[in-house]
Parts: structure tokens; sequence; C-alpha cells
């Protein structure tokens, strides 16, 4: 029986929604995180009596026709790029992106991944690093003697020391953008890396372009809506009982099928 089949491809496919919904709530505080939502397709129908065929010798047509579903696939999981709320840390190292725009950071392998989270710090040599120790591109550096660190809303990075009353540039932060955001992929640890169906990525200064602005001591908090989230783990988790329903039916259908023939 078809149902059977049909009805397992229904519990598959709310199987990975749910598995999706559950990565959200878990990064609720995840610094620059963005939700996901799964998409489904229905699969391929059996026709049984195709739509416009002639019924009979007359000429009439046959309207709508006969095709069966074969159920559910997974047609996408697409990434929702819209802006978090910005949350004071008080740091004066971490960076928020208002607008479209991601980080540029150096990784270990000498690729250069992509990220909205600007939680920063400095190394040991004054760089200006990730949480993993990977360096922001492009490369800043900040002096020992620095009192204050001051990053302009275009991203110029401005330093005050002792004895010097004017603050002086060490450096300009660059954002980068792409055609289509969807199609990076995820590294983990807040990291992208470009894609053939992302596009190549278009650097240029915070606030040019189309590029949004950084504002310093704040942080990007995840767009996960814990409300949403819990609504649609609901109906995610109505839609697998159902289907499992149905796979029960099925079964009891071919029990008394089974009883008659016996």
């Amino acid at each position: 029986m078809q149902a059977l089949r049909t009805a397992a491809t229904g519990m598959a496919a709310q199987d990975l929604n749910v598995e999706v919904i559950s990565n959200n709530i878990a990064n609720m505080n995840t610094v620059g995180y963005k939700k996901q939502r799964a998409e489904f397709q229905d699969l391929l129908y059996q026709t049984l009596e195709t739509a416009g065929a002639q019924s009979s010798d007359q000429g009439t047509i046959v309207p709508t026709g006969i095709q069966v579903g074969a159920g559910v696939k997974t047609g996408s999981v697409y990434r929702i790029g819209t802006q978090g709320a910005l949350t004071q840390t008080g740091n004066q190292y971490d960076l928020a992106i208002n607008g479209r725009g991601f980080f540029q950071v150096l990784t270990p392998t000498g690729d250069i991944a992509y990220t909205r989270a600007g939680n920063f710090s400095v190394n040991d040599q004054g760089q200006l690093v990730t949480q993993d120790g990977y360096q922001v591109q492009p490369a800043i550096s900040i002096p020992q003697t620095a009192t204050a660190v001051t990053i302009s809303a275009s991203g110029q990075v401005q330093v005050t020391q002792p004895g010097t009353p004017t603050p002086t540039v060490v450096g300009q932060l660059e954002l980068a953008s792409f055609m289509n955001e969807g199609g990076l992929s995820a590294q983990g640890a807040n990291l992208f890396l470009e894609t053939g169906a992302s596009g190549a990525p278009v650097t240029g200064v915070p606030g040019v372009q189309g590029l949004g602005t950084l504002t310093q001591g704040y942080t990007e908090a995840s767009n996960v809506d814990p409300v949403t989230e819990i609504t649609s783990l609901i109906v995610a988790q109505r839609a697998y009982e159902m289907n499992s329903k149905v796979i029960s039916t099925a079964d009891n259908m071919l029990g008394v099928t089974n009883q008659m023939k016996s």
C-alpha cells in the first residue's frame, strides 16, 4: 500500500524539521546566529489518468485526471538573515554590524571565513582576533601602551596613548557582502565560507555601498524568536503524529485485507 511509504516520507520530513528547529532553539544565545527554516517539496506523482485525455469516441475530455502523490522531500534548509538585536557588552573590542555585511576572518588553513559574531578580543601580540584566536581581516594591531580604543561606525580604529592627546589611526575594518548570503557554507564556530552559490565577496568600508555600520561595545544577538520556534515545534510534532496515524490506519487496512484472504 502506497500510503505506508507516503506517510513514512512525511515522518522523515518532520523529523528533519524538528532537528532544524531544535538547532535554532539551542542557538538562541549564540552571538550573530541566524535562524534556519526547512522547506519541503512534493515528490513525483503516479498518473492513473491523464488530464485532457479523451474519455469517449465523441471527443469528450477528462477535465482533471487522476494523479496520486508519493509523499514529500526536503527541498532546502535556508538561513534567514534578518537583523538581530544589539546587546551592550561594555567590551571595547566587541562590534555589532547594524545592517548588511560580514566580518572577515583568517582561518588556520589560510582561508578567509565570514562571520556576524563580533565578540572580539586581542591576543598576546595585540592583534584583533575572534574567540578562537583567528585574526580579523584586514589585520588590526593595538599597541600595548594604548589606554583607549575607539572604533567608528565606518570601521576606523583609533587608539589613545599616554602623552598623546590626539588619537592615532591604527587600521581600517572592512565588511564583506554576498549576492546570495543563503548560499554560504556554515562551518560552525559562527563561521561561513564562500561557495559557488553565494557568489564572490564584495568588500568595502562599513556604511558604504549598502554595507551596514559598526557599533562599538555591542554584539548582535541571535535573531531566533522563541515563541515562533515553539509554535513551529508544536506544528511539526502534530504533523509527525498525523503521519504516524496514517501508517497505523494503513496497517489496519492491510490487516483487514489479509483476514479477508484467509
